[in-house]
């Protein structure tokens, strides 16, 4: 499997690290393993998820920052954003692929950049960790989707709910979350399309340029891996393609302004 799939491949067995010995997840690795490989694939199995064990059981203890939507009528109308202290972060979505779909559950690992990761710790800083009521209390304000921001580390576990929030910090990581799950969902339906539906790619990508001129998209390079495949795909019409190349060049412009 080459990076990109294991990139946006659910990670799916993350639970089962967590809950199983190591000894075990050994056993099993062997058991898959053809006879003839089985000595030597034990111990690249057993070396690499005693990795991620030992990544878990750290991640633990990191500092994490969690923001949660639930939006019933929007697109999707519930995901869940966490990024941990060291970059690690996580997204997981009931967003629709299809009009005829009930949701379909999504789940990403992803490694945010340092830049956007230090500046959610710092908003959520200046947000008081998100201590005490957060939300403006206003009754006559339109609903936009019951939101919650939580911080945890080794010795604070604070969150608080709100549809709207006066603190300026506040509404950034609001916009910040709520951007980066728009280019997550890009991401996914443009995998989507890609394999099953290639004549809706174009619209697509139309929709992100759009989105991206607007500034409503945060942390472009996550999806870049896609877009490459796109661009590398000759069975694509050329304009499809160019676009797809449009916006790897846009992701690399931000990355690169972002460190100066």
């Amino acid at each position: 499997m080459n990076s990109r799939s294991l990139f946006w491949h659910n990670l799916c067995c993350m639970n089962l690290f967590e809950n199983v010995g190591a000894s075990a997840l050994a056993r099993a690795a062997a058991s898959v393993a053809p006879p003839h490989e089985r000595g030597r694939s034990r111990l690249h199995w057993t070396v690499g998820l005693l990795l991620i064990l030992l990544r878990v059981a750290s991640a633990q203890d990191l500092p994490v920052v969690t923001f949660t939507l639930d939006f019933p009528g929007s697109e999707p109308s519930h995901y869940v954003i966490s990024v941990w202290s060291d970059g690690h972060s996580s997204y997981d979505s009931d967003g629709k692929l299809s009009p005829d779909s009930e949701g379909d559950p999504f789940h990403l690992d992803f490694s945010m950049s340092s830049d956007t990761s230090k500046r959610v710790f710092d908003l959520a800083e200046r947000s008081r960790y998100f201590e005490g009521k957060i939300d403006s209390g206003r009754k006559n304000l339109a609903s936009t989707g019951v939101k919650t921001l939580t911080y945890k580390d080794a010795s604070h576990h604070t969150s608080a709910t709100y549809n709207y929030s006066p603190m300026v910090p506040v509404q950034q990581l609001t916009q910040l979350f709520q951007s980066l799950s728009s280019t997550l969902e890009f991401g996914r339906r443009l995998q989507y399309f890609h394999r099953y539906q290639k004549l809706a790619l174009d619209e697509e990508l139309k929709r992100m340029e759009e989105a991206d001129q607007s500034r409503d998209l945060e942390e472009m390079a996550a999806v870049v891996p896609i877009l490459q495949s796109i661009v590398s795909d000759t069975s694509l019409i050329n304009p499809v393609r160019a676009r797809a190349q449009r916006m790897i060049e846009r992701a690399g412009s931000k990355s690169g302004s972002a460190k100066h």
